[in-house]
């Protein structure tokens, strides 16, 4: 089992989202997060003073997920987040040693 963070944009949330039950993703957690990364935030101007904006908003997706559904779920990510400007966000892949249900006690992919 794999385990898939993709920090994105807000405004692809949806498409993401759309993109991952298209290749059969089940279930996925969605947290709302702030961060930088190259483009290490902006400037903004209010009521006549300049600001400037560290963090900026991005939105974290967990999935976990079969390893044969893996290469489906990045390339489903990757298709629907980019923009192909600075910020469109990472993908991390990590494995998942054991998943289990609480409510039925299933474990491992059945689990999932």
């Amino acid at each position: 089992m794999k385990k898939i963070e993709a920090i994105i944009k807000p405004f692809k949330l949806d498409e993401v989202k759309e993109a991952l039950q298209e290749v059969g993703v089940q279930g996925l957690s969605v947290i709302e997060a702030k961060g930088f990364g190259r483009q290490k935030g902006h400037t903004e101007l209010y009521r006549g003073a300049e600001y400037v904006v560290d963090f900026l908003p991005k939105v974290k997706i967990e999935v976990v997920l079969a390893d044969d559904q893996l290469d489906g779920a990045i390339e489903a990510i990757i298709g629907a987040a980019r923009t192909e400007k600075i910020g469109d966000g990472k993908i991390f892949v990590s494995t998942i040693e054991q998943a289990i249900r609480i409510r039925t006690g299933e474990a491992g992919a059945e689990a999932l």
